[in-house]
């Protein structure tokens, strides 16, 4: 399989993926062992707590019964003293200690069965007292040489043994789950390994096969380039020629219009000169004849004449602002750029200078950011930008509210973007794009203007190396961005021969 760059990355991608579930499931593991083992000492702690607390569960019962045997045989009252503490302490830890097996998962049963068998043991060493107390002290003692104490203490023994037997085992268990969780992540671990010094091999391969591979369509190219030079320039030279072709052809075309629409003009106003003559006529024929002038007649020569007049006019004058539009963007289009260095902020700020009746007209403001730069670029072309932008600001802000108009810029990978922000009407997404197409407008035709100034702050844009683009949103004002390359690309076309006609 010849290894192209597509099939390079898909392979790349896929050792990329199994490198990286390899870490991933090691680290998994690694999160398991942690938490095993975490599991493994809280268990731990937990079983050697209930050992723990069933040794302090028989020694609590054993100091009442040794308290309750010398008080028995000394009748002193100071006898008494661990007997009392152990009955107090008793049953707060013995319902702590049965909860704390069962959340251990010890032997419930068992717990209970201690906790029933401490409080009989308590009951029995309760009763001697009292009947030694109450002067029965044959009574007392005769209950004392009974099985009765005894059983009771073999069967608490025997629950509490019981019980740790069940932790041991449980605390057997859970390190030998620990064991089994290290030997299965070890093994985990080395085919991990294993599967990584797989994929770290097959890179290595892949990596060769692809150098080599490379080596020879860079050869290829080499010598593709050879001829790659004479057969652009040739492009080049096409492509050029095509343009200008484009614009002579633009430049023709307007100027050849302007002889028929000249004649339509003239012809209009002959047509406006013959209707003065004819007016007069029927006015007199109206004083002599009126049964001569018909209502036909009267409503062609006061209205529909006049009507068709003023609408050839409006068209021939509409007409006129277009081909004048052609002609200046093809003239524009093939004059030379004359790179020169260009400071942006005496130049915006001048062309806010000369709006500044607008401006004011407009109850608006204009804030130009300082530290705007130094390019290098055409200075006409750069006012022609900004004048248009200023100019559409200003021209298109809302009277519902006070007009704010911010100019600012910032320098990035060897351009500079100036932004034009307004607060004015704004524009509908979708003619983001529309509004720089030639003779092409957006929103309410209630500007004066022909659709051509976007078009032509595009197209000098581009041919200075950068681009314009819009955001806006009805009702939230617009922003253009500008971008211009910090030294704009020299043009040395020669001016066309068609300049000096028209």
């Amino acid at each position: 399989m010849p290894l192209t760059r597509t099939t390079i990355g898909r392979i790349s991608l896929a050792m990329m993926a199994v490198g990286f579930a390899a870490v991933l499931a090691s680290g998994l593991g690694m999160v398991w062992l942690v938490e095993a083992t975490r599991n493994f000492a809280t268990g731990v702690i937990a079983s050697r707590d209930v050992r723990v607390a069933a040794s302090q569960i028989l020694s609590i019962i054993q100091d009442a019964e040794t308290g309750q045997r010398g008080y028995l045989l000394t009748g002193e009252d100071r006898y008494l003293e661990p007997y009392r503490q152990a009955i107090e302490a008793l049953p707060r830890r013995m319902p702590a200690f049965v909860k704390q097996i069962e959340e251990d998962g010890g032997d419930a049963v068992a717990a209970r069965q201690l906790q029933q068998q401490a409080e009989a043991k308590i009951a029995e060493l309760a009763q001697t007292i009292a009947l030694f107390q109450a002067g029965d002290r044959a009574g007392a003692m005769a209950l004392v040489l009974t099985d009765r104490g005894r059983l009771g203490m073999n069967a608490i023994r025997a629950a509490i043994a019981r019980i740790e037997a069940r932790s041991l085992a449980r605390g057997d268990a859970r390190s030998a789950d620990l064991v089994r969780t290290g030997r299965l992540l070890l093994a985990g671990a080395g085919a991990a390994f294993l599967l990584m010094l797989g994929v770290t091999i097959g890179a290595g391969i892949l990596a060769r096969r692809y150098t080599r591979a490379l080596e020879a369509a860079q050869a290829e190219v080499t010598a593709a380039n050879s001829s790659l030079e004479s057969r652009v320039e040739e492009r080049t030279a096409a492509l050029a020629a095509a343009n200008d072709e484009v614009q002579r052809f633009a430049y023709i075309v307007s100027h050849d219009l302007r002889a028929p629409l000249v004649n339509v003009m003239g012809f209009t106003t002959e047509l406006e000169a013959a209707v003065e003559p004819l007016s007069m006529l029927l006015t007199r024929a109206e004083a002599e004849a009126p049964e001569l002038v018909t209502p036909e007649a009267r409503a062609a020569l006061q209205e529909d004449i006049p009507e068709a007049v003023g609408f050839i006019r409006s068209s021939t004058q509409r007409m006129d602002r277009l081909i004048n539009a052609i002609l200046r963007l093809s003239r524009e289009g093939r004059r030379s750029l004359q790179p020169e260095s260009v400071a942006l902020q005496p130049l915006i700020e001048g062309i806010v200078a000369t709006l500044q009746h607008q401006i004011d007209e407009a109850g608006a403001t204009i804030q130009v950011a300082p530290g705007l730069p130094v390019i290098r670029s055409d200075r006409l072309a750069v006012e022609q930008i900004f004048g248009n932008l200023v100019d559409n600001a200003v021209k298109y802000l809302n009277p519902a509210r006070p007009g704010r108009i911010t100019i600012r810029s910032r320098t990035a990978r060897g351009h500079v973007v100036v932004e034009v922000e307004d607060n004015g009407r704004g524009i509908d997404p979708k003619d983001h794009s529309r509004i720089f197409e030639l003779f092409r407008r957006s929103g309410r035709q209630d500007r004066p203007g022909e659709g051509i100034g976007l078009a032509h702050v595009r197209a000098l844009a581009r041919r200075l190396g950068g681009d314009v683009e819009c955001r806006s949103a009805p009702g939230l004002g617009s922003t253009f961005r500008v971008t211009l390359a910090l030294v704009a690309p020299a043009n040395t076309q020669p001016p066309s021969p068609e300049d000096s006609i028209a």
